[in-house]
């Protein structure tokens, strides 16, 4: 009995024991739930600080494109808040292209072994501006493996994108000029040949000319003949200002004075279009060849005017600006004072294709027989010439804009005289100096019949000789510039040696520019360009002896 009483009395005891087993099992289960859900907060906190001080965007979307998690970096790049993003769909801030390029780029984030995808998006901000970003795209999946969204970074490249279309503006743009330079220079040479071969026509026609009568019948059909060498020189003066070194006469102009004389001149043929100005009054001078300058506004308002069929408006504006180093990588220029021109017009502007191809030689969109493609490469060449920069800016049916820059100088502007058109004469003695037979043959015959005594020398080392035998005798040299084994310039050196004060005028059938115009710097008394007639002969050769 005392046995089973033991019993007894401890059995509820043993009952109680089991219970508060279970209860402390129950809370321990407890705390442990509450712990792993205040990790499960704690990391989700890391998680979010992580994203946030993450300097890129980023962002997690459902399987149907609704953005899930956002952070600052993406508010700020997108200009929304935090709940305004949350609320759209990722495609909301895309253009068609960009949400069918993610579109498709999708399928290849689940399949791909690669933890993520590239992408290059355009999306548009709050303010209504377009930017450019690079995301990476990964996918986020549960735990049993079934896809819930997605998950990226993205970076803004709007500023990395302009820098590399100006980069790529600036490579075309050298590769511009590399092909007219190229181009250039074979026109020169062209030139060159065809200025010699126009000498000999015009020189046998004004020959004859000179032995006939007016009323000869013959005498007509020879001034057709001056009338198309003029025509054919005008087009070699167009080659050698789309060459390289291409200026003739250089001297400081005010530039407002040239657009006004070009405006008046178009202006006669064209009723039908309004011309407006802004002219800076007080304008920088610029060094330029006066009528390489007037040719490149009658180029740019004839062209604007064909663009303008039925009639329209052109703006021209002048102003004085101070380029620094960032402003002239565009144009190739070096920093300093410019005088800035812009042409404007309300034509029917141009489309990007023709864009790629305007400044390039021979090439136009007007029928055959209606140009010949160099109006817009000489343009080019004689503003590149002039160490300046041309740009041009257009859009189909919203007009043109061409905006030139040229240096400014502080030389002050001369008055432009202009000698008249009468053959003047002499008795003087002249040395004749030229490799090709026929330009000495018909300079010597022209001379003569000026009535001047005339040497002739078909090299430069036979010049030499000629000089040195007749130097007290010799009152002028006309040399040609480009010569085999020995060239004008290295022949003018040696002849002021013979003599100091050796009167030379160069001849050439390229422009002043480049080394004619060192060899004036150094001295020399005259420049003549070929082809030229009887009256500008006799008048160079006058004022160089003179």
């Amino acid at each position: 009995m005392a046995t089973q009483s033991y019993y007894d009395a401890h059995h509820f005891d043993l009952i109680d024991l089991d219970v508060l087993h279970s209860v402390s099992a129950q809370v321990a289960l407890a705390i442990e739930r509450k712990r792993y859900e205040q990790a499960i907060v704690a990391s989700e906190k890391r998680y979010r600080n992580i994203i946030q001080s993450i300097e890129d965007g980023y962002y997690e979307i459902d399987v149907r494109g609704k953005l899930t998690l956002v952070n600052q970096a993406l508010c700020h790049m997108f200009g929304y808040s935090e709940s305004d993003l949350l609320s759209k769909n990722i495609a909301d801030y895309l253009d068609t292209q960009t949400a069918r390029k993610i579109h498709a780029g999708l399928p290849d984030v689940l399949t791909t072994e690669k933890l993520g995808k590239t992408l290059e998006l355009e999306f548009q901000r709050h303010d209504g501006k377009v930017r450019y970003a690079e995301t990476i795209v990964s996918v986020i999946r549960s735990g049993d493996g079934e896809l819930t969204g997605y998950r990226g970074i993205a970076r803004d490249i709007t500023d990395r994108k302009a820098a590399e279309k100006s980069r790529q503006a600036l490579e075309e743009q050298l590769q511009q000029a590399q092909r007219l330079e190229s181009l250039g220079t074979l026109a020169g040479g062209i030139a060159h040949d065809f200025n010699n071969l126009l000498m000999g026509i015009g020189g046998r026609t004004a020959l004859m000319l000179s032995e006939l009568a007016v009323t000869h019948p013959h005498s007509a059909q020879l001034r057709s003949i001056e009338e198309y060498v003029a025509s054919a020189a005008n087009l070699t003066t167009r080659l050698l200002g789309f060459a390289r070194g291409g200026k003739y006469e250089v001297r400081p102009v005010d530039l407002n004075m040239l657009v006004e004389k070009s405006i008046e001149m178009f202006g006669r043929t064209k009723k039908e279009i309004s011309i407006a100005t802004a002219l800076q009054s007080d304008l920088w001078p610029i060094e330029a060849d006066t009528s390489q300058i007037e040719q490149v506004l009658l180029n740019l308002l004839v062209n604007a005017g064909q663009a303008m069929a039925g009639g329209g408006f052109i703006t021209i504006a002048t102003s004085r600006m101070v380029l620094a180093e960032r402003d002239v990588g565009f144009y190739g220029l070096a920093p300093g004072n410019y005088v800035q021109l812009t042409i404007s017009d309300t034509g029917e502007g141009i489309d990007d294709e023709t864009m790629q191809k305007i400044f390039d030689p021979f090439f136009t969109t007007k029928a055959i027989g209606h140009g010949t493609g160099l109006g817009l490469a000489m343009v080019y060449g004689i503003i590149r010439n002039h160490a300046g920069g041309i740009s041009v800016k257009s859009a189909l049916h919203k007009g043109t804009i061409f905006t030139i820059f040229l240096p400014a100088t502080d030389k002050k502007v001369t008055p432009d005289i202009r000698t008249p058109a009468t053959v003047q004469k002499g008795s003087e003695t002249l040395l004749l100096v030229d490799d090709e037979p026929m330009i000495i043959e018909i300079g010597q015959e022209i001379l003569t019949l000026l009535g001047y005594k005339v040497l002739t020398a078909a090299s430069g080392r036979e010049a030499l000789e000629v000089y040195s035998a007749n130097r007290h005798r010799i009152d002028l040299v006309i040399l040609d510039m480009i010569m085999p084994q020995m060239g004008g310039g290295e022949l003018y050196d040696l002849l002021k040696q013979i003599h100091p004060a050796v009167r030379v005028l160069l001849c050439s059938g390229y422009s002043i520019d480049g080394q004619a115009r060192e060899i004036l710097n150094r001295g020399c008394k005259g420049f003549i360009q070929k082809p030229f007639n009887v009256s500008q002969l006799s008048v160079k050769v006058r004022e160089t002896l003179n």
